[in-house]
């Protein structure tokens, strides 16, 4: 099941895993699994990707965080096909990248020689790509009706739907509000007006989503395949620059 209507829907270089987290969550759709429980696994996924990249088994590793990526796709997808939209699901899933982007970098730093000091801002700038892919795909998916779990604006905690407590979603909003506030409030001061746009064309999305997650993680996973370890975090700081770009496009010509 599409996030956007057919008519807008575009082609997602993040979302080669779509595929096989569709596979997954079909085989999932009639059992007790939930799709908390499928976060959890690829959170798991995650970390023995890191396991084997602190061993030296770059190519499992590489593997591994593929396999996190196709199985993040899968617990939207089968919150979908159980008609059980949630935003306790929703923020768990947002803390659990976090999370383990942080330890992913974390980890290519123990196994080079680049100060600490770049690999904080790789991480700050690999979020802050995120998000500017976020934000875009998630006014879009407004604009047009798509789906609606996600915010534009995360001004408060939102009130529970039929498979959430309200209680945990304004636990998890807390915690997700504290770990991502500050990159949402950069993405939105600087294209403040994003939301007033014609929904955006297919072009400028398959664009932006070069920062999405998963095409994140396949650029780290070359790397690995490939050895150039120490090349990840400058990389991701060299890649920060086209956040200015994509703003430009976005303002000029849309």
């Amino acid at each position: 099941m599409a996030k956007l209507p057919i008519k807008y829907q575009f082609l997602d270089l993040s979302d080669y895993g779509r595929t096989g987290g569709s596979w997954i969550a079909n085989q999932l759709k009639n059992t007790i699994f939930t799709p908390i429980h499928v976060t959890t696994l690829f959170i798991f996924t995650g970390f023995l990707a890191i396991g084997f990249m602190l061993n030296g088994f770059y190519k499992t590793a590489a593997f591994f965080i593929i396999l996190k990526s196709v199985i993040d796709a899968a617990d939207g997808e089968l919150s979908r096909l159980k008609n059980t939209p949630s935003y306790t699901g929703r923020y768990y899933d947002s803390i659990a990248d976090i999370i383990l982007n942080f330890c992913f970098l974390l980890t290519f730093w123990y196994i080079t020689e680049i100060s600490i000091i770049y690999m904080l801002i790789a991480f700050f700038g690999i979020q802050l790509q995120g998000t500017v892919y976020n934000y875009y795909y998630v006014i879009l998916r407004n604009a047009v009706k798509g789906d609606s779990t996600s915010r534009i604006f995360e001004v408060s905690a939102p009130k529970a739907l039929k498979a959430d407590n309200q209680r945990t979603v304004n636990i998890f909003y807390k915690i997700y509000n504290i770990l991502y506030i500050v990159f949402d409030k950069i993405v939105y001061h600087l294209d403040k007006n994003a939301h007033e746009s014609t929904p955006f064309p297919k072009w400028f999305m398959t664009l932006v989503s070069v920062y999405g997650l998963g095409f994140q993680l396949l650029c780290m996973s070359i790397m690995l395949i490939f050895n150039l370890n120490d090349f990840v975090i400058p990389f991701f700081i060299v890649f920060s620059v086209f956040i200015v770009v994509f703003i430009l496009i976005r303002k000029i010509f849309l």
